[in-house]
């Protein structure tokens, strides 16, 4: 029959009308027990939210391991331990009551999730998965069959961290860095299984050829993706080109390898009230660290103070702790901008605090340590990756190749130093419409990445496209009018947990389910989200 009139209707004349974002690589895993909103991602359009990425999650869980794995995605993710600890009531062991729980939970947008490899591996190995040894054929059987017993459930897949990046708060690499090939196989194997479902994976690819060998072989073998995350680092600049060239020749012999990819630098801001300031590993900065940002703000304006950090070395303890992202991030003098009042993820040369100081007979470090203590939302940025040759050139190329997908928004994660969840946002803004250091991206090629691209590789088969029958997700956008602003801090988490948010302007509504739950900004109060279980769409 012919649909009748609108139970409302909106005036989108001269808005961009489009399905509602699908972000597919998110950090909500505790956020989403507790908390209806899931801002900032629900800010910036994003209806679908999927966590239980790069290995780290809540489930499954034996009560002893509650802390372990809060502890983990602290030093992981960089969300408050305190805030989780408060925050996640841990009303669940296994994965599928897992779910169930995110199903209890009222919500403004859908979520779903991936079961993770270093819950998984602590639940069945103990201190044994702790202390990385190696898992049993009987530990890879228990696994595999508690992720096939998660994927009927409603799980979208298994994920797996194999990076030095990522590390425990006492400096250990996490309990999966080192699981030998046989357990990845193993646990992925069950994946033939189903019709839906991915293997995700961050790695360093210790040994490229090989990894990409057997990444290829459990595609193939299982008929199901394979993901990894590709950014381009200074360290090895050809890398992201040699790991995309290796994607391609495995698509060519029919095994399903893809990418996910960011569509601005990998980069962490640094300030007083953030996670790192520049001066963060310093021996005279180790008194200051664990103050309130007001008081260590304070603190730094005082010009002894000042001149003791600038003359301080760097305490081998404090560097240990961090990983060599975060290292690279204080000690790049050449790749720290000002940032700010308008986000500038693109900077030029003219913003480089290396730059400023060549101007004004200061130092790069008094050049960024007086721009710091101007304020606490004050900070500068380091793109760690995905800005090796000071533009997105690069970038611009893995978010147009075939083979990726746009993904890396990391919403709910590194929360005082990252604050990424407005690169849905992004896309409109800088490569669709601003950019004028280069190309920039078709509009209707960033909406597709981010909507239809990401929900069917994800088999999200009723959602991402502007259709009769699909799910009435949708975003109603001021395009000309859109408009990122500043990351600024708030204390909102449970036991006043701080991070930082990014509000935006521009977005006139977002639909979910057919309900408005964002207008102008404001929530509506509306919370018709829900849990979606994978292979039920």
């Amino acid at each position: 029959g012919k649909a009748g009139p609108g139970h409302r209707e909106i005036d989108a004349d001269g808005l961009l009308v489009a399905p509602g974002w699908v972000d597919v690589h998110t950090h909500y895993d505790g956020q989403a027990t507790w908390d209806p909103i899931l801002a900032p991602s629900s800010w910036h359009g994003v209806t679908t939210a999927m966590f239980g990425n790069c290995g780290v999650g809540f489930a499954p869980v034996r009560r002893e391991d509650h802390q372990e794995l809060i502890d983990l995605m602290e030093a992981i993710e960089e969300i408050p331990g305190t805030a989780l600890a408060e925050g996640v009531r841990y009303d669940w062991e296994s994965f599928p009551e897992f779910l169930d729980a995110l199903e209890r939970q009222p919500r403004t947008i859908d979520v779903a999730a991936q079961i993770a490899h270093n819950p998984l591996r602590v639940y069945v190995m103990g201190e044994r998965a702790i202390r990385r040894e190696p898992a049993t054929a009987e530990d890879i059987a228990t696994m595999r069959d508690l992720t096939e017993e998660a994927m009927a459930a409603g799980a979208f897949g298994f994920t797996t961290s194999r990076t030095n990046s990522h590390k425990t708060l006492t400096g250990d690499f996490v309990p999966g860095r080192y699981s030998e090939v046989e357990e990845l196989v193993g646990i992925g194997s069950c994946l033939a299984k189903f019709d839906y479902g991915a293997f995700g994976m961050n790695s360093d690819f210790d040994d490229e050829e090989g990894e990409l060998a057997w990444v290829a072989d459990l595609a193939r073998k299982t008929g199901r993706p394979v993901w990894f995350l590709i950014v381009h680092g200074a360290r090895d600049p050809g890398r992201w080109r040699r790991l995309l060239d290796g994607i391609h020749a495995a698509r060519e012999t029919g095994a399903p390898v893809a990418a996910q990819v960011a569509c601005r630098p990998v980069g962490v801001l640094l300030g007083v009230g953030a996670t790192l300031t520049p001066f963060s590993a310093r021996e005279a900065f180790q008194d200051l660290r664990d103050l309130p940002p007001e008081e260590r703000l304070t603190r730094m304006r005082d010009p002894s103070v000042r001149e003791r950090i600038l003359k301080s070395g760097n305490s081998d303890a404090a560097m240990d702790r961090l990983s060599p992202s975060r290292v690279r991030a204080i000690t790049m003098w050449h790749r720290m901008y000002t940032f700010g009042p308008d986000v500038d993820y693109e900077p030029s040369e003219e913003r480089c605090v290396e730059t400023i100081a060549a101007r004004s007979n200061r130092t790069a470090e008094e050049v960024a340590y007086d721009y710091i203590v101007e304020g606490l939302d004050r900070f500068l940025y380091c793109p760690v990756s995905n800005y090796v040759d000071g533009n997105l050139d690069s970038t611009r190329e893995l978010l147009l190749d075939p083979a990726t997908l746009s993904a890396l928004s990391d919403g709910g994660a590194h929360c005082g130093s990252v604050v990424d969840a407005s690169m849905p946002t992004y896309l409109l803004t800088h490569w669709a419409r601003d950019r004028s250091r280069g190309p920039r991206i078709p509009l209707e090629t960033v909406v597709k990445a981010q909507t239809s691209e990401t929900a069917d590789f994800f088999c999200l088969s009723d959602r991402g496209r502007l259709a009769p029958g699909l799910r009435a997700d949708v975003n109603v956008i001021d395009h000309a009018g859109l408009k990122i602003q500043a990351p600024r801090l708030v204390q909102d988490l449970p036991a006043g947990g701080q991070r930082l948010v990014q509000r935006v302007d521009g977005y006139a509504a977002t639909f979910v389910a057919g309900e408005a739950v964002f207008e102008n900004g404001e929530h509506t109060g509306a919370l018709p989200g829900r849990l979606v279980r994978a292979g039920r769409t």
